[in-house]
């Protein structure tokens, strides 16, 4: 009903009105004062004043303390292993077979295969989109989720030199310093991608502005850890998963490859450093706050994807916005990016403690039950993840 009354609104006031209406129903969802002071904040930066788009540095207020122990101890086996696997795992970026050329208009490689969106249905809605604005958008969508990866790894770089300061185990900071090493190097190899080779730079997604401001200004070294090393890179890992199965450019599979080796150790680092602080040194409530966050910003996560960024530079007064984000939740490659990234998502946090029977059922309300059962990080090296992928390409 309030779709249909919106169709019949200027274009301008149609966007307005449906931007509001999905930040007050995400706003409902924060029933929680703690989540609301948490998350609340950011919100307001990420979602209405668009912090992130206003083409100046942004400036976040680090709070976390610092964590020294000058006898150095060597007590967590499975980090030190860690370390020694990430040490051994060090590539150079500049070693990629960049010598490549990238077409992203060229149908013999793509970077995304046709059958990632569904056209059918914008011709429904009266676009009719010819073969070369057809490779046209899926380059668009192609380099807004790259985009999105770019900003994404410039977070995890900030967030892992923080954990690396705040985390009380030693050995957690001798692989936390690798971390920043290898985001460094994320950093660099996607923005040499998107330059070099898309000639193209998405901004940041309102939704991943929210949750970087969020984990920056938190003072709490495992709300650093929950929000980076599970949340925003378990779901990282997912998205790279899919679009190296997906994508027929030799140059930016050799990159996902890389990466997400990088990334599964991260995520195991978060579910070791976690499991036993949640479930044997926090409070019940410590807990469920804990809990209740990661629901929350799990569905940031999910509105994460609907690439309004794309639909401002091709539809904006053309097709209305709610009709957009219908296109892009139908869209096949899309929904296979959510499926991979929640299943790799929901299993670690069961591992850590925050999947109680309560929570459990909003999470089945959202449909994200179906991965409860799925293998968590310590089970799954980078190796084990290329290989699966591999045999589903």
């Amino acid at each position: 009903m309030l779709d249909r009354i919106a169709d019949v609104l200027p274009s301008r006031v149609q966007r307005q009105v449906d931007q509001f209406r999905e930040v007050f129903e995400l706003a409902a969802e924060l029933r929680d004062p703690r989540i609301l002071r948490s998350l609340g904040p950011s919100g307001a930066r990420g979602l209405l004043l668009q912090r992130g788009k206003q083409g100046v540095p942004t400036h976040f207020h680090s709070r976390h303390r610092a964590y020294f122990d000058w006898s150095y101890p060597a007590d967590q086996p499975e980090m030190q292993d860690l370390y020694r696997r990430a040490k051994q795992g060090q590539w150079n970026g500049e070693h990629l077979p960049w010598h490549i050329d990238v077409d992203p208009l060229n149908p013999e490689v793509p970077l995304l295969p046709e059958s990632f969106v569904d056209f059918a249905y914008l011709e429904e809605q009266g676009i009719r989109l010819d073969a070369r604005e057809r490779r046209q958008l899926l380059h668009s969508l192609a380099t807004w989720m790259l985009s999105q990866f770019l900003h994404g790894e410039q977070g995890a770089l900030m967030a892992s030199a923080q954990v690396t300061e705040a985390v009380q185990f030693f050995d957690g900071k001798y692989y936390g310093a690798t971390q920043v090493v290898d985001e460094a190097r994320h950093v660099e190899v996607f923005h040499r991608y998107l330059d070099t080779k898309c000639d193209k730079l998405y901004q940041i997604n309102d939704n991943l502005f929210v949750i970087i401001d969020a984990l920056m200004e938190d003072s709490r070294w495992d709300m650093k850890f929950l929000g980076m090393q599970i949340m925003v890179e378990g779901l990282a890992l997912g998205a790279f998963g899919t679009l190296y199965k997906m994508t027929g450019e030799p140059l930016l599979e050799a990159l996902l490859r890389n990466v997400i080796q990088d990334e599964a150790r991260h995520v195991h680092y978060g579910v070791i450093a976690l499991r036993e602080h949640i479930t044997k040194e926090l409070s019940e409530s410590e807990r469920r706050e804990r809990e209740a966050w990661a629901f929350h910003v799990s569905m940031l996560m999910r509105n994460r994807f609907m690439a309004y960024e794309v639909y401002d530079e091709w539809f904006d007064g053309i097709l209305p916005r709610h009709k957009w984000r219908t296109f892009v939740q139908r869209a096949p490659g899309m929904e296979i990016f959510r499926r991979t990234m929640f299943s790799r998502l929901v299993p670690n946090l069961r591992e850590i403690g925050l999947m109680s029977e309560e929570i459990q059922k909003s999470y089945a309300r959202i449909g994200l039950m179906q991965y409860f059962g799925g293998r968590a990080a310590p089970e799954l090296s980078g190796e084990e993840l290329i290989a699966d992928l591999d045999r589903a390409a």
